[in-house]
């Protein structure tokens, strides 16, 4: 009776052992499955191509950039760019449309694959985020109302409201590098480029800065009764931004960026919104 009852219990642990083992084996097949799919999933590149498309964020209203159409379609400079990326690595391209200072955050949180809304290349911005190439550079002027003769340089605007785009690298050169040199100021900050041009056109602020681009369509849409004064004030790149580590994407970005650029298409890109060849 005990001989039997110790084979019994030899059996069940030899059977024991198998399951573990089995389950261990199972467990280490899937540990080694999944760690691939990590592997893969952390190429965010392959990730995009096995979806089919990029998601891509931009603000809609900063026309000639980025704005909607009248068949509320995302349309602009930084749009074609963005469709023609998008076509040279095999995708479509979704938009997503908000204000600027909500990209970043959307883009950290994974609710988008890239930004293509004139960011601004900055020292402060690569810290949290990867940028391809720049595509594009753009000349940072003084905007006051046609009648104001008062203001013509950065050293006019002390005592002065001077509006700005709400985490733009314009409002960090104002509150960084503007103040520090010119003295007192007030900063208003705005979630949209037409807000501020409204506000200066009603005499609301003194000043704002920008970019000759993106202020002509906006004055001609709006009868606005504003200039462009005095010399540049600075220029900026902007880029295409994406999550940080992610060297294939940022190579592919670069390839597509340079493709257009040596055939031809970034030149017809760019004529087609500023009505001239772009500055070499």
């Amino acid at each position: 009776m005990k001989s039997r009852k110790g084979w019994t219990l030899t059996a069940l642990l030899l059977m024991t052992v198998l399951v573990l083992s089995a389950c261990g084996s199972k467990a280490t097949d899937n540990g080694s499955t999944n760690g691939t799919n990590g592997a893969q999933a952390s190429n965010e590149l392959e990730q995009i191509k096995s979806a089919g498309v990029i998601k891509v964020g931009m603000m809609g209203t900063y026309a000639p950039y980025n704005f909607l159409n009248d068949k509320k379609e995302m349309d602009g400079f930084d749009a074609d760019i963005a469709r023609e990326v998008a076509k040279r690595l095999g995708v479509k391209v979704e938009f997503v449309s908000q204000e600027f200072s909500g990209l970043t955050p959307s883009l950290q949180a994974k609710k988008l694959d890239a930004i293509v809304s004139q960011m601004t290349i900055t020292d402060d911005r690569k810290k949290v985020l990867d940028f391809s190439d720049p595509y594009i550079t753009n000349q940072v002027k003084i905007i006051v109302k046609e009648d104001n003769n008062d203001i013509t340089k950065l050293e006019d605007f002390k005592g002065k409201t001077i509006g700005v785009g709400l985490g733009t690298n314009d409002e960090t050169y104002l509150r960084n590098e503007v103040l520090p040199k010119v003295g007192d100021f007030t900063i208003k900050t705005y979630d949209d480029v037409i807000s501020s041009l409204k506000d200066l056109n009603a005499g609301r602020i003194d000043a704002t800065i920008n970019n000759m681009y993106a202020l002509k369509p906006i004055v001609d849409a709006n009868g606005l009764k504003i200039k462009a004064v005095g010399e540049a004030i600075k220029s900026d790149q902007a880029g295409i931004a994406v999550r940080k580590d992610n060297p294939e994407l940022v190579a592919a970005l670069n390839d597509a960026l340079k493709g257009m650029k040596d055939d031809g298409t970034y030149n017809t890109i760019f004529k087609k919104w500023f009505g001239e060849e772009p500055a070499q």
